[in-house]
């Protein structure tokens, strides 16, 4: 349908919240996946939810899939009554092979963009969302590493250098991405500092193989301090993962 990565876009559609400003122009170059989900009583049937509160939900729909075409972005959409809303979110990823999922908090227009790269795991996913989000807009872009001890200069700017060739490949105008580094600092703090002076992040998903992410720590804590919308491009399915 389209060759523009899927950004999920989860909201909590009956219980007020809604497509925060300037999102969908934040999303004008995406694919979105916009899913609506109402989180409902163990007791409650899923079908009885369904039937007292589908209209109401999906005018609710009908109007955030305006906003996001009108802005220009490509919009499916899914309406879920659930009673574990992670667990739908993860599905809806899986479903729809999403890229990324957005943290939607609300943003003027978007100048500067904070990259937090770890390691060259992802790298390609994280510079396909990258490129494909703000290639076509008049946003830089940061790419930034905290680095610990043991790391050489030489190493970062491997690790660096291949993230903007990546995004290069994908489009991107060379001229419009920098690099950060910063050593001798908590990652979580250090991220969280930073993107203050940034307008959107978009940064790297948990493994739960291995308990980690980028620099080490979960991405809802930067989504939790930090006031703009967040992007987390997801893992790479495993087999195993695909196979289910």
């Amino acid at each position: 349908m389209t060759d523009r990565p899927s950004i999920l876009v989860p909201l909590r559609v009956l219980e007020g919240e809604s497509v925060p400003e300037g999102v969908p122009e934040l999303l004008a170059h995406a694919h979105i996946v916009l899913l609506g989900y109402h989180v409902i009583p163990e007791q409650t049937a899923p079908g009885q939810a369904r039937m007292q509160f589908e209209d109401r939900a999906l005018e609710r729909l009908d109007d955030y899939e305006a906003m996001f075409e009108g802005a220009g972005a490509t919009v499916e959409r899914r309406l879920v009554f659930t009673h574990d809303g992670q667990k739908t979110i993860d599905r809806m990823i899986a479903e729809h092979d999403c890229m990324a999922v957005l943290v939607p908090n609300a943003t003027g227009p978007v100048e500067d963009v904070l990259v937090p790269v770890r390691g060259a795991i992802g790298v390609d996913r994280l510079a396909r969302v990258v490129a494909s989000v703000f290639g076509e807009m008049d946003a830089d872009v940061t790419l930034y590493h905290v680095a610990d001890e043991d790391t050489t200069d030489d190493d970062i700017q491997t690790l660096l250098g291949g993230m903007a060739d990546r995004l290069a490949e994908f489009g991107m105008d060379p001229l419009r991405v920098e690099t950060r580094i910063d050593r001798d600092q908590d990652p979580l703090d250090a991220i969280a500092d930073i993107a203050d002076s940034f307008d959107t992040v978009v940064m790297g998903e948990t493994d739960p193989s291995l308990a980690t992410f980028v620099f080490g720590m979960p991405a809802d804590q930067i989504a939790e301090r930090f006031l703009g919308p967040v992007f987390v491009v997801q893992r790479e399915p495993a087999p195993e993962d695909e196979d289910e």
